[in-house]
């Protein structure tokens, strides 16, 4: 899919490098005590001026109170206060600079990725899904699971500026993946408390399957994927994949792939349509990817459910 124009001005806006602790470090006003991890009070920085900031670092945020308007890719969030957000390499983050300066609050987690060369982490960092949130799917806190989260904090920064040693490192790396793993505890806890609204999504979710199949989008656009359906209800591909699972116990592929094959033994069993033309309706360029897909959910070929059907 082409981006649009609005997202065209967007990328090419001015955007300040933070490559490196050093760099995030410099904007904050705040010394580098470790150039490969550091962990920033903003209540105690100086006032500053907003940026846009294109990250070659991990950063974790937790916000303490508003602070207006912020912008993650081309789109503004506001945040209430005990918010968790996870930035990861790559990604662009930060305010438009206005001229004006602010004092911000808070506290945020920087680390670089050679923090984590050669520990497990480095390989396990990718499972931790919520690096690909959208903003406006920040992990919300209660009192006792801000305290869990500030004590990682705190046993970070104690390292910080206990002098180095042989066990420096793998502390930090340590307390960094505990950190994780309570905001992975913290998300299931959030899917959870929002049953409701999640129920919606999946009700939102059969709705534009049932609309994609009843026209000759298939036909058009192929089989729809799982961009296309965070997309229809407003979610980040790894927000709905991890909902989906929590809710259901399948991915959305899956999810995609039964309302194909319960789409497929209609066709199979009330019309006299050939499998070519079943797989052309679904959105299936080859026959063959269609009769390969319906056997491995169904345990036998198209042709195999019609004869038995009928």
């Amino acid at each position: 899919m082409q981006p649009s124009n609005d997202t065209n001005k967007c990328i090419m806006a001015t955007l300040m490098r933070a490559d490196t602790i050093e760099d995030y470090n410099r904007w904050a006003g705040v010394e580098t005590l470790n150039p490969l991890v550091s962990i920033i009070d903003f209540s105690k920085t100086c006032k500053m001026r907003h940026a846009r900031k294109l990250y070659g670092i991990y950063a974790i945020f937790l916000k303490d109170a508003q602070c207006g308007e912020l912008r993650y890719g081309c789109q503004t969030y506001d945040y209430r206060e005990g918010s968790v957000l996870f930035v990861a390499p790559g990604q662009a983050f930060g305010a438009e600079d206005d001229g004006t300066e602010f004092q911000p609050d808070g506290l945020v987690l920087t680390f670089h990725p050679d923090l984590l060369r050669g520990t497990p982490l480095a390989r396990a960092i990718k499972d931790y899904t919520f690096f690909n949130y959208d903003a406006n799917e920040a992990l919300q806190l209660s009192a006792e699971e801000r305290q869990l989260i500030e004590g990682c904090f705190q046993s970070i920064g104690y390292e910080l500026r206990h002098a180095i040693d042989r066990h420096s490192r793998q502390l930090i790396v340590d307390a960094v993946k505990m950190l994780l793993d309570y905001c992975t505890r913290f998300y299931d806890r959030q899917f959870i408390t929002r049953e409701n609204q999640n129920h919606d999504i999946l009700v939102r979710l059969e709705s534009v399957l049932t609309d994609y199949f009843s026209g000759n989008r298939p036909m058009r656009e192929g089989l729809p994927n799982v961009q296309m359906l965070a997309d229809a209800v407003h979610l980040s591909p790894n927000y709905l994949s991890d909902m989906m699972r929590k809710e259901t116990g399948i991915t959305v592929l899956n999810y995609i792939h039964q309302h194909v094959i319960d789409r497929a033994k209609t066709e199979l069993t009330a019309t006299d349509k050939t499998i070519s033309e079943i797989s052309y309706l679904l959105g299936f360029q080859y026959s063959q990817h269609f009769t390969r897909l319906f056997k491995n959910k169904v345990g036998m070929t198209p042709n195999e459910y019609r004869l038995q059907i009928r």
